[in-house]
């Protein structure tokens, strides 16, 4: 039986796991000036941070259309897939998953699963699939599997400046000036499917990351050591060693990744933010 694992991509899998574990990617679409251009294909994060210093603006970004999923889907089917299991972004983010839904009704055997969370969190689900689509494991037993595990996730991220949520409206502009006045530095933690503030470090952003991994970390008992993602949007080598150095210190996970994240999650976070996405037990 051949089924086909897919995502999203705000799931922000670097391309050598895209193609060791065989996994096809649907683009989200980002608003550059008059132009939608598919994320990660046709416009790049460097695009979108150059967009935003030029015009002050943020681009918009687009879901997966209905449209995009049928002729996605359809294609597996014509390459001779038995099923699919696709994964999309937090249904309070986008509406990818409702698109994805409407689309799968035209087909039989494929699974949509609404991760309730961003960027690697659901990279972990999608790579959880692809060993057990390995396994042998049928695209309903696989998603039947997955739904329980995205309960387990820790997705968070730490912002070097609130500018970009301020720009976008997800924060209050005021806030956002006096976060930066006083060097606050943000941790963001994603909870039933949604963001929020976790904690406010006030410090430089490296002493920042370096905290946060160790507050992220101090539950060693709670932790799955099995993998781990360290996933950025564009910060320089001393802060991205810093944070993989706190890491290594705090817990030996036998999978250590280093991601960058994508267009559409970097047009909200904007450069200089990262994060470390795991599991618990």
């Amino acid at each position: 039986m051949r089924i086909r694992i897919s995502a999203d991509s705000t799931c922000d899998l670097s391309p050598e796991l895209i193609e060791r574990y065989g996994v096809a990617i649907t683009p989200l679409y980002i608003r550059l000036g008059d132009k939608d251009l598919r994320d990660s294909i046709e416009v790049t994060r460097e695009d979108i941070f150059r967009y935003v210093e030029q015009t002050r603006k943020i681009p918009k970004t687009a879901a997966v259309n209905v449209g995009d999923y049928a002729a996605f889907f359809n294609r597996t089917k014509e390459e001779g897939y038995d099923g699919v299991v696709h994964f999309t972004i937090s249904s309070d983010m986008s509406s990818c998953y409702q698109n994805a839904r409407l689309a799968a009704e035209g087909f039989e055997n494929v699974f949509i699963v609404d991760s309730r969370t961003l960027s690697t969190g659901i990279g972990h689900l999608v790579l959880d699939a692809c060993e057990l689509r390995d396994e042998g494991k049928s695209a309903e037993e696989i998603f039947e599997i997955v739904e329980q595990r995205k309960e387990k996730l820790d997705v968070s991220f730490v912002l070097d400046t609130l500018r970009y949520l301020a720009l976008g409206g997800r924060c209050n502009s005021l806030l956002a000036f006096g976060a930066n006045l006083l060097n606050i530095k943000p941790s963001i933690q994603v909870r039933a499917g949604v963001m929020g503030v976790d904690k406010k470090y006030r410090c430089s952003f490296e002493r920042a990351v370096v905290r946060y991994v160790n507050d992220k970390l101090a539950d060693h008992d709670s932790l799955n050591l099995r993998r781990i993602f360290i996933t950025d949007s564009g910060v320089n080598d001393e802060v991205f060693n810093a944070v993989k150095d706190a890491v290594l210190k705090n817990a030996p996970f036998a999978e250590v990744h280093h991601t960058r994240a994508g267009c559409t999650v970097s047009s909200h976070c904007g450069p200089n933010c990262i994060g470390i996405l795991f599991y618990r037990n």
